[in-house]
Protein backbone atom coordinates (compact mmCIF):
# COMPACT_ATOMS: atom_id res chain seq x y z
CA UNK A 1 0.00 0.00 0.00
CA UNK A 2 0.62 3.46 -0.77
CA UNK A 3 -0.18 6.55 0.79
CA UNK A 4 0.29 9.98 -0.58
CA UNK A 5 -0.55 13.24 0.99
CA UNK A 6 -0.50 16.52 -1.53
CA UNK A 7 -0.43 20.10 0.19
CA UNK A 8 0.50 23.61 -1.67
CA UNK A 9 -3.18 24.50 -3.09
CA UNK A 10 -5.27 27.94 -2.88
CA UNK A 11 -6.29 30.30 -4.64
CA UNK A 12 -3.66 32.79 -6.68
CA UNK A 13 -4.25 35.38 -8.97
CA UNK A 14 -3.28 35.36 -12.42
CA UNK A 15 0.28 35.17 -13.42
CA UNK A 16 0.97 34.20 -9.86
CA UNK A 17 2.85 31.12 -8.09
CA UNK A 18 2.14 27.98 -6.45
CA UNK A 19 4.22 25.07 -5.01
CA UNK A 20 2.12 21.74 -4.42
CA UNK A 21 4.00 19.26 -2.56
CA UNK A 22 3.12 15.27 -2.19
CA UNK A 23 5.01 13.26 0.57
CA UNK A 24 4.71 9.38 0.00
CA UNK A 25 4.38 6.95 2.78
CA UNK A 26 7.36 4.78 1.08
CA UNK A 27 10.65 5.43 -0.31
CA UNK A 28 10.09 6.89 -4.13
CA UNK A 29 12.80 5.01 -5.48
CA UNK A 30 10.42 1.49 -5.17
CA UNK A 31 7.72 3.94 -7.37
CA UNK A 32 8.35 3.45 -11.41
CA UNK A 33 7.54 6.86 -11.69
CA UNK A 34 5.47 10.01 -9.51
CA UNK A 35 3.68 13.02 -10.86
CA UNK A 36 0.21 15.27 -10.90
CA UNK A 37 -2.44 14.94 -12.91
CA UNK A 38 -5.09 17.79 -12.56
CA UNK A 39 -8.99 17.97 -13.28
CA UNK A 40 -11.03 20.87 -14.32
CA UNK A 41 -14.59 20.73 -13.46
CA UNK A 42 -16.43 19.12 -16.79
CA UNK A 43 -13.05 18.06 -18.17
CA UNK A 44 -11.53 14.53 -18.28
CA UNK A 45 -8.25 14.31 -16.09
CA UNK A 46 -4.99 15.06 -17.68
CA UNK A 47 -1.42 14.52 -16.50
CA UNK A 48 0.71 17.75 -16.32
CA UNK A 49 3.83 16.23 -14.86
CA UNK A 50 5.92 13.14 -14.57
CA UNK A 51 9.10 12.32 -13.02
CA UNK A 52 10.62 8.31 -13.60
CA UNK A 53 12.70 6.81 -11.17
CA UNK A 54 15.69 7.56 -13.29
CA UNK A 55 14.93 10.85 -13.27
CA UNK A 56 13.41 11.79 -16.69
CA UNK A 57 10.63 14.47 -17.11
CA UNK A 58 7.30 14.71 -19.00
CA UNK A 59 5.52 17.80 -19.23
CA UNK A 60 2.03 18.66 -20.94
CA UNK A 61 2.09 21.05 -23.64
CA UNK A 62 0.21 23.37 -21.76
CA UNK A 63 1.97 23.68 -18.63
CA UNK A 64 5.71 23.80 -20.91
CA UNK A 65 8.27 26.33 -19.44
CA UNK A 66 6.09 27.10 -16.47
CA UNK A 67 5.63 24.11 -13.95
CA UNK A 68 8.81 22.05 -13.41
CA UNK A 69 8.39 19.19 -11.07
CA UNK A 70 11.24 17.98 -8.84
CA UNK A 71 11.53 15.80 -5.94
CA UNK A 72 13.47 15.13 -2.63
CA UNK A 73 14.26 11.51 -2.14
CA UNK A 74 15.15 12.31 1.43
CA UNK A 75 12.07 13.11 2.21
CA UNK A 76 10.41 11.14 -0.01
CA UNK A 77 8.14 13.90 -1.19
CA UNK A 78 7.87 15.53 -5.27
CA UNK A 79 7.00 19.04 -5.96
CA UNK A 80 5.19 20.82 -8.55
CA UNK A 81 6.38 24.22 -8.96
CA UNK A 82 3.70 26.43 -10.87
CA UNK A 83 4.88 29.98 -12.36
CA UNK A 84 2.94 32.07 -14.52
CA UNK A 85 -0.49 30.82 -13.93
CA UNK A 86 -3.44 31.12 -15.91
CA UNK A 87 -7.26 30.87 -15.25
CA UNK A 88 -6.89 27.80 -17.51
CA UNK A 89 -4.92 25.69 -15.05
CA UNK A 90 -7.61 26.07 -12.57
CA UNK A 91 -8.50 22.40 -11.18
CA UNK A 92 -7.76 19.49 -8.50
CA UNK A 93 -4.75 18.78 -8.64
CA UNK A 94 -4.07 14.83 -7.69
CA UNK A 95 -0.20 13.51 -6.89
CA UNK A 96 0.00 10.14 -8.58
CA UNK A 97 2.73 6.87 -7.77
CA UNK A 98 2.97 3.89 -9.96
CA UNK A 99 3.89 1.22 -7.92
CA UNK A 100 2.89 -1.85 -10.14
CA UNK A 101 -0.46 -0.45 -9.98
CA UNK A 102 -1.19 3.17 -9.86
CA UNK A 103 -1.81 5.05 -6.46
CA UNK A 104 -3.03 8.37 -5.56
CA UNK A 105 -3.74 11.44 -3.76
CA UNK A 106 -7.40 12.92 -2.83
CA UNK A 107 -6.44 15.86 -4.36
CA UNK A 108 -5.78 19.70 -3.60
CA UNK A 109 -7.71 22.38 -5.47
CA UNK A 110 -5.70 25.00 -6.98
CA UNK A 111 -8.13 28.33 -8.36
CA UNK A 112 -6.52 31.15 -10.51
CA UNK A 113 -8.68 34.23 -10.68
CA UNK A 114 -8.57 37.66 -10.11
Amino acid sequence: QVQLVESGGGLVQPGGSLRLSCAASRSMFSFNSMGWYRQAPGKERELVARITRGGSTNYADSVKGRFTISRDNAKNTVYLQMNSLKPEDTAVYYCYANYGLDYWGKGTLVTVSS
